[in-house]
């Protein structure tokens, strides 16, 4: 019987991935453990393994497909002795959807195979041309692009399936000139107002884009990981009511023990066991901070407040495309120099979109730090299910009143968003007190 490899669910919230690579094709034999794909995700790119044994009678959803659904029938594998043809044959019934710009094909029965339930989303078309076969086929993108240029469809040749006319027949039909100009209406219909100077909330992206000139701008389709922040932070912003605290901290003893810290480092391999960075000291005074303020090492749940044993730092790294935060877990516990060797490591993988999915998911609170590009201070958006996170200025020469007298000193801004159901603004304080506490006093994140 034919062996159904569908789309797997690398991490709990994955809905949809992409299908960068196959690592095996049609006809060649596989064994319970080979890789036989590779899947991007919104966060990282992971190897698929084979579970069963068989030869690969049909791969269903080729390689850089985007928007494969969960469950989707991805590829077919005839089990040993089976007639790898007939196994080929029977995959038909899972060709995969279109994505939202292809032509909708008419609703099936549901399948009784499961793995027919859920179909791929791929840029396979399914649907049939209609009955009228002086219909010009097109999709959406298209058909806008056609009209904004001028161009007739009737006199491009589609590219797409069943002869459909897709955004790059357009295009080269603009690019070269060869089609015909769409006549224009006999009269045009009076305005009954002016046209809004901005788009209302929420409009269509054929709404947005009336409001710039024709040929003043380029279409970059957004990918997983763009849609999956985007979605997080609406979601963020709309179901969380953030509150906000700030204070300055004095860094010039923090500053001063990191030199003396590093400078003391022993030598491993040709250079130093480790090197700390402000960022990692960061980490540890949050992580100590929460753990001498237990109550704000929270999350908020509509039935109950989850109270945190342990503090799992969540640090934001920008890859291209977006940012990732690996976790710290359990960073109250750690050393410095183990926090500097562990966010190197995870650092270097979230900019190669190596990360596991247990190394991003999760932890207790988030510390988000742009001092390094010169960024005074700011808010973050709280990344659910924490009720805090730290937003990280950078540290500035500043004149300050010490003692009734003016002096200079390293002065770093820190901004704490919290969630207001379970984090209240005197709670917030404290929290702050405490980490600031710990950076302007670092010997006690050494004991």
């Amino acid at each position: 019987m034919p062996i159904n490899i569908t789309m797997p669910a690398l991490s709990p919230t994955m809905e949809e991935g992409n299908l960068a690579k196959w690592l095996v094709k049609e006809g060649d034999t596989v064994k319970s453990g080979d890789v036989i794909a590779e899947i991007e995700t919104d966060k990282a790119t992971m190897e698929v393994e084979a579970v069963d044994e068989g030869t690969v009678a049909k791969i269903v959803v080729p390689a850089g497909t985007e928007g494969v659904k969960v469950n989707a029938l991805i590829a077919v594998l005839a089990a040993d002795g089976e007639d790898v043809g007939a196994a080929a044959s029977g995959a038909g019934a899972a060709v995969p959807a279109p994505k939202a710009e292809a032509v909708a094909a008419p609703k099936a029965e549901p399948a009784s195979a499961p793995s027919a339930s859920v179909a791929a989303t791929g840029r396979v078309d399914t649907g049939a041309p209609a009955e009228n076969t002086n219909r010009t086929f097109s999709s959406p993108l298209a058909r806008r692009l056609a009209k904004e240029a001028g161009i007739d469809l009737s006199a491009i040749a589609g590219s797409g399936p069943h002869g459909r006319v897709v955004k790059s027949d357009v295009e080269a039909a603009a690019a070269g000139g060869g089609a015909k100009a769409a006549p224009a209406p006999a009269t045009a219909a009076p305005q009954a107002a002016a046209a809004p100077a901005s788009a209302p909330k929420g409009a269509s992206e054929e709404a947005v884009l009336k409001l710039f000139e024709p040929g003043s701008y380029e279409l970059v389709p957004h990918d997983g990981m763009r849609k999956v922040i985007a979605k997080r932070l609406v979601e963020s912003k709309q179901t969380v009511p953030h509150f906000y605290v700030t204070v300055d901290c004095e860094l010039d003893a923090l500053l001063a023990l990191r030199a003396q810290l590093n400078d003391a480092a022993p030598r491993k391999d040709g250079g130093a066991a480790y090197k700390l960075s402000v960022n990692d000291m960061v980490i540890k005074a949050m992580a100590l901070a929460l753990r001498d303020v237990p109550d704000a090492n929270v999350s908020w749940t509509e039935s109950n407040m989850v109270k945190h044993k342990h503090v799992d730092v969540g640090v934001a790294v920008s890859i291209p495309g977006g940012l990732i935060t690996p976790i710290i877990r359990k960073a109250e516990e750690k050393t410095l120099s183990v926090i500097s060797n562990e966010m190197r490591d995870l650092g270097k993988r979230a900019k190669d979109r190596k990360l596991k999915p247990e190394e991003f998911q999760g932890g207790t609170t988030s510390v988000s730090n742009m001092g390094m590009m010169g960024v005074k201070q700011f808010a973050a958006v709280i990344n659910p299910p924490h009720a805090t996170i730290l937003a990280v200025g950078a540290g500035e020469q500043r004149v300050i009143v010490r003692k009734g007298e003016m002096v200079i000193a390293t002065v770093m801004s820190v901004t704490l968003s919290t969630d207001h159901r379970c984090v209240d603004g005197a709670l917030g304080a404290e929290l702050l007190q405490a980490f600031k506490g710990y950076i302007e006093n670092p010997m006690g994140m050494l004991v």
